[in-house]
């Protein structure tokens, strides 16, 4: 009983884990779409700044160039992050089910370990109320 309960704590830390994993991701995600929504208004402040648009123009400004990588750069993270994220989610719905068949396993034996008991009890009520019945026809 002692090894279940040990095994049912271990299961609960690894869900955790991986529950804490697929929130740190999520957050990575948020924060590098957030960044690259900055830098996409950044972008459009400097191109009003500059009055040009068009990053093939010889006079785009080299601010606005240079933020159009980074922001790039930051979707493809979190678009790699997107699919990190996918596997880790996966990860933590296998965790719970092998969390939960160690549950279902732990209230087996319980109710199992509760019948046992019951029946013992019973025996033994059962000795009991023979040898007082036993007492009483003698007397």
């Amino acid at each position: 009983m002692k090894s279940r309960e040990t095994l049912i704590r271990l299961k609960k830390f690894q869900v955790d884990e991986k529950r804490r994993r697929v929130a740190q991701i999520e957050a990575m995600i948020a924060e590098f779409e957030r960044m690259a929504m900055e830098l996409d208004r950044e972008i459009q402040i400097e191109q009003e700044r500059a009055g040009i648009h068009d990053p093939a123009h010889f006079a785009y400004p080299t601010y606005a160039k240079a933020a159009m990588v980074r922001r790039d750069n930051l979707k493809h993270s979190a678009n790699e992050l997107k699919s990190q994220l996918a596997e880790a989610k996966e990860a933590l719905a296998e965790a719970f089910e092998e969390l939960k068949k160690v549950e279902l396993l732990g209230e087996r034996d319980q109710l199992r370990e509760r019948a046992q008991q019951g029946a013992r009890e019973q025996a033994e009520l059962d000795t009991i109320g023979l040898m007082t019945a036993r007492e009483g026809a003698r007397v």
